[in-house]
């Protein structure tokens, strides 16, 4: 009976440690399109190193003020994953956070075309993971999140390139200006200057989520699987309402979630199990 349980105390602590997944949050790719090299982090899950199979990729997008540590530092994303795959709720993936935040913060093109940093995630960033980690490369194997400026990121790459994701679950989203007249201020902040007026209305039309519902290709949107969460009490809130009646009134399929809670990690960390479990049905073809 002692040999028994002696074996049980060796094993189990073994099998806890052989199911954990790994993170390295200090990785680098070089881009041609910035001049520079771009930070990312990656989660792999706990049988990557001992398998020979290729994975599912989740993008995850971090928010303003955050890096590429963010969704690892305060989003806990190795505990949440390797519980959600250990549990079942979520199939094994490959979840990658880039940094938006060195040069220019943001994940979209500049309207003076200086700094292309959406040209770079999609022509650079991407071809980069897929080939460098064994991840399948279909539409149906590729998943888009994130939060707050990368809830932006989240609804602005799926809309704009639908062809590309199989699921996207932007939380607390930015959905971008609200208005022409809001852009302007927000292209003042940022010290962008001397744009044509079609200029304006060009970035604006495609850096706005409900204009992108409206003017674009309704059954290329109805292809993404859409999960919309957004707290209560969040400042964002009534932007991602009017996106849920936008899409309600396209008929487009789309969960939305309005939670108990604010613009804040906690809502975040609540939020991940979810998005895992609603991407994970996609990838199983749900």
């Amino acid at each position: 009976m002692k040999r028994i349980i002696l074996l049980f105390a060796v094993t189990i602590p073994y099998l806890l440690f052989a199911q954990r997944g790994k993170v390295f949050d200090d990785l680098s790719v070089p881009s041609k399109i910035l001049k520079m090299d771009r930070k990312y982090a990656i989660y792999l899950p706990p049988d990557y190193d001992t398998s020979e199979r290729s994975y599912p990729v989740l993008y995850l997008l971090h928010g303003a003020g955050d890096d590429q540590t963010g969704w690892v530092q305060f989003g806990e994303v190795l505990h949440i994953a390797d519980k959600a795959i250990n549990e079942g709720t979520a199939t094994a993936m490959i979840i990658v956070m880039p940094d938006a935040d060195t040069g220019q913060r943001g994940y979209f093109n500049s309207p003076k075309g200086d700094w292309n940093y959406e040209d770079f995630f999609f022509d650079e960033f991407i071809p980069y993971i897929e080939k460098t980690y064994r991840i399948k490369s279909q539409k149906r194997y590729r998943a888009v999140a994130g939060l707050s400026m990368g809830g932006g990121g989240t609804f602005m790459y799926a809309l704009h390139r639908p062809g590309l994701f199989s699921s996207a679950c932007p939380l607390s989203a930015y959905i971008g200006p609200s208005s022409p007249e809001d852009m302007d201020r927000i292209l003042q902040r940022n010290g962008i200057e001397n744009l044509s007026k079609k200029q304006k209305e060009d970035y604006y039309n495609k850096h706005n989520a409900l204009a992108l519902i409206e003017n674009g290709d309704v059954e290329a949107i109805k292809s993404v699987r859409w999960y919309i969460d957004c707290g209560d009490d969040d400042f964002l809130y009534e932007g991602n309402s009017l996106v849920h009646i936008a899409m309600r009134k396209k008929e487009i399929p789309h969960e939305f979630r309005i939670r108990d809670g604010n613009h804040g990690w906690h809502y975040w960390r609540t939020a991940l199990p979810e998005v895992l479990d609603f991407v994970s049905k996609r990838f199983h073809q749900y």
